[in-house]
């Protein structure tokens, strides 16, 4: 059985309506549940032009706040500048745990650094072209291609050298002298290492469906020592 390491938080939701897609809303806020609660829920933009017309129903639909920031000059990107004071001001309230930032734009590594180092955690939600730098500055990070779909299982995820690596190195980091290592402790490691990480990505939704479908792991089932039917996933790399 898989642990369920996520916590109850108090959380910000702070969206740059520039930089992501009213259609992603709703699962966007069903993600953001197993995390915790949206205490706070702002969308950030120019609200006067008809550019963000298609976020409406969705700002209402969930009571999500928007917040006007009027677009003062051609090539700089206030509705950002505005975010991050509001992010600031809310961090220096401290009566949450934590910040959801859902934008695909790199202005936002610092702040999310910033965040951290107050100790809150910080869940990134973007595309897959997100810059690097605002993905690892992030506790966790989301890529919304995955929240619009349902997962199909891709056929060459066992040859995916990036995937083999990540999982090798984060059985070995966690195993038992025997090699084995709990499938709860290797995803937490991954995690940790990897905020991008996400099973949808390979077309799983559970991380022990995505550890099946790889050849070079063995699959091992344990029983708790509370005389109940649960079980702890083992895995171990082949040949090791």
């Amino acid at each position: 059985m898989e642990e369920n390491f996520k916590k109850n938080l108090k959380l910000a939701v702070l969206i740059d309506s520039d930089n992501a897609q009213a259609s992603i809303v709703s699962n966007l806020l069903k993600e953001i549940a197993k995390y915790g609660t949206a205490n706070i829920k702002r969308a950030y933009g120019d609200w006067t032009t008809g550019r963000l017309k298609n976020w409406k129903e969705y700002l209402h639909k969930h009571a999500i706040q928007p917040i006007q920031q009027f677009s003062y000059t051609v090539g700089k990107n206030s509705t950002d500048s505005s975010l991050i004071i509001d992010a600031m001001d809310i961090l220096h309230d401290d009566n949450i745990d934590g910040f959801c930032i859902v934008s695909s734009d790199s202005d936002f590594t610092r702040l999310s650094t910033r965040i951290r180092e107050n100790g809150l955690v910080v869940y990134g939600f973007g595309e897959k072209k997100t810059p690097e730098a605002f993905i690892s500055a992030c506790d966790e990070f989301i890529f919304t291609e995955n929240l619009r779909k349902t997962p199909k299982p891709v056929n060459t995820v066992s040859s995916d050298d990036k995937l083999k690596q990540m999982i090798i190195n984060a059985v070995k980091a966690v195993s038992d002298e025997n090699g084995l290592a709990r499938l709860t402790s290797v995803t937490i490691h991954i995690k940790k290492t990897n905020p991008e990480f996400d099973t949808r990505t390979y077309g799983y939704e559970k991380m022990g469906q995505l550890v099946r479908s790889l050849e070079y792991l063995t699959i091992e089932e344990k029983s708790f020592n509370d005389g109940s039917n649960n079980k702890h996933i083992m895995v171990k790399i082949k040949n090791s």
